[in-house]
């Protein structure tokens, strides 16, 4: 069997509202499919020691990081009953309010779609090497920890 490579995951800047829509879209023609959930992770105005946060700047070892995306891709499809699984992550500047991750996950049925999200996202969190740097209003910056 051919081994596949792993493709491509980020997406420079923000993941606009016309892509996610774009994506969903193509799944219409895909009539084994019976549901579909999707996760969206937005770069939040927190208050970090009494400065907030404008935006994010995304950096990875893309091969590194493609490789682990992909990892934890294959695990979901070992783990659970999926017809398909899109996972987009941003590079580069994000704003606040903006999206720098997209997950989109389709199965035959509805329950599937649920656990199979919650476990890649946990997975994307806890392995994926991407780092942020958050940027405050008056343009200092900080390294990101995830929680």
């Amino acid at each position: 069997m051919e081994k596949k490579k792993p493709k491509n995951v980020f997406r420079q800047g923000a993941i606009s509202s016309e892509f996610i829509g774009n994506s969903i879209a193509k799944h219409q023609t895909k009539t084994s499919i019976g549901a579909h959930n999707i996760f969206l992770g937005q770069v939040r105005a927190d208050e970090v020691d009494g400065k907030i946060i404008t935006a994010i700047d995304y950096t990875a070892y893309e091969e590194m990081a493609n490789q682990k995306f992909y990892e934890i891709r294959e695990a979901t499809f070992e783990k659970y009953d999926l017809t398909c699984m899109h996972i987009y992550h941003s590079l580069g500047k994000v704003n606040a309010g903006e999206i720098c991750l997209f997950v989109f996950v389709s199965s035959p049925r509805r329950k599937v779609v649920f656990e199979a999200l919650e476990y890649v996202v946990e997975a994307i969190k806890a392995d994926a090497p991407v780092f942020g740097k958050e940027i405050f209003e008056d343009q200092t910056h900080k390294w990101k920890q995830n929680t």
